[in-house]
């Protein structure tokens, strides 16, 4: 999941530069090229997420990280080829068929770890992918800076051929929960399965929000940054590298202490602290005139990110059987990819109505909102 992080964090934050290198447009078309490019991917992701969980369930993890890891590395690598955006939203799009190396890690460890410890491991996981997430932005800015845009994604291509070597010769998986193909069939819904139907709902709806929220920042994150920095755009792709890569910097640290905290105080009080955090940071970054000030508030969002993912999973976790782990944590991942779709498409649509301020305020709204309904249906985990 270090790997995954490098290779994401290597090219997203810069992906609205890349498309700026393609043509003559508007900031009003490249708002909405870059939106259209994130969103494709998660948009496919979310179709194909409960095919491939099910298949999880009976041939393994191991062969999905496999498919996931080779997948992306090819995708990658044609990604640094294109002359057209229509070329890097379809190449997105089937990035998205290939998705889930992350959500199937989760899977994996949740299934293959005692429920009691399921917290830090899951927040030891999240270290993995996060650590890879703040180095990568950075890796990633130095090279565009020296090289040109295409050159990471190439970069990015080759570490996940090297993923894929390393996850075939070295990652392990229990089988012995799987199920054949007859039992599949023959099997109850998992919601069915599962004590708390609403609330595995309920959080498949949070885990939404949070990407959704994280995701409307990206495509705009970059020109948000060089709106901040002009007339002094040196190192603009170095800066805004780091300013991606500044809530991987509180995340790795964090995660894995929230984790063990969440073992023992409750995951859900855990959701409720990231929630108030992520506003918290959210507001102030809608006014700031420094993009300093805009790195220090990127580092309380890592707060949010170490606590919220691992947490709501800890819970997914603790709440459901683990014959029922694959179809559960696929559903998530699909309600997570749609929260990626709508994210980018909400920042560029709030971005070009009013401007990239409001989007920070537009994220704010939307957090309160579901920490509103996260108190409603959590009641079980506090009875």
């Amino acid at each position: 999941t270090f790997i995954i992080g490098v290779g994401s964090g290597e090219v997203l934050p810069f992906l609205s530069l890349f498309i700026e290198t393609l043509g003559n447009y508007s900031r009003q078309a490249i708002n909405f090229y870059a939106g259209a490019a994130f969103s494709s991917t998660f948009l496919m992701t979310a179709i194909v997420s409960p095919i491939w969980g099910k298949l999880a369930d009976r041939v393994g993890r191991k062969p999905m990280l496999i498919r996931a890891a080779l997948g992306m590395a090819i995708v990658y690598t044609l990604t640094g080829f294109s002359t057209q955006v229509w070329h890097i939203i379809a190449l997105r799009a089937l990035m998205g068929l290939f998705n889930g190396y992350l959500s199937n890690a989760n899977a994996l460890i949740a299934k293959d770890t005692p429920k009691v410890f399921s917290g830090q491991a899951l927040g030891i996981v999240v270290t993995g992918y996060t650590s890879g997430a703040l180095i990568g932005p950075l890796i990633g800015g130095f090279l565009a800076n020296s090289f040109g845009y295409r050159i990471p994604f190439f970069i990015t291509g080759v570490i996940y051929f090297l993923l894929t070597d390393i996850t075939v010769f070295f990652v392990t998986e229990d089988k012995s929960s799987l199920v054949s193909k007859k039992d599949l069939v023959k099997q109850e819904s998992a919601f069915k399965m599962v004590k708390y139907p609403k609330m595995i709902f309920g959080l498949f709806i949070t885990s939404m929000i949070v990407n959704l929220v994280t995701n409307s920042i990206n495509p705009i994150l970059a020109q948000y940054v060089r709106q901040l920095m002009e007339p002094h755009l040196n190192n603009l792709s170095l800066i805004a590298g780091l300013v991606a890569a500044a809530p991987g910097i509180t995340a790795v640290i964090f995660a894995p202490r929230f984790g063990r905290l969440g073992d023992k105080i409750g995951s859900d009080k855990l959701v409720i602290g990231g929630f108030i955090i992520g506003i918290a940071a959210m507001v102030p970054m809608s006014f700031v005139s420094n993009v300093w000030i805009l790195f220090c508030l990127r580092l309380m969002i890592g707060l949010t990110n170490a606590t919220m993912n691992p947490a709501i999973q800890a819970i997914m976790a603790r709440q459901t059987p683990q014959e029922a782990t694959g179809r559960i944590f696929s559903y998530n991942q699909s309600f997570m990819a749609m929260g990626n779709v709508f994210g980018p498409l909400v920042g560029s649509l709030v971005a070009n109505i009013f401007d990239y301020r409001a989007v920070f305020i537009a994220s704010a709204l939307i957090m309160f909102f579901n920490l509103s309904s996260f108190f409603n249906f959590s009641r079980p985990l506090r009875r």
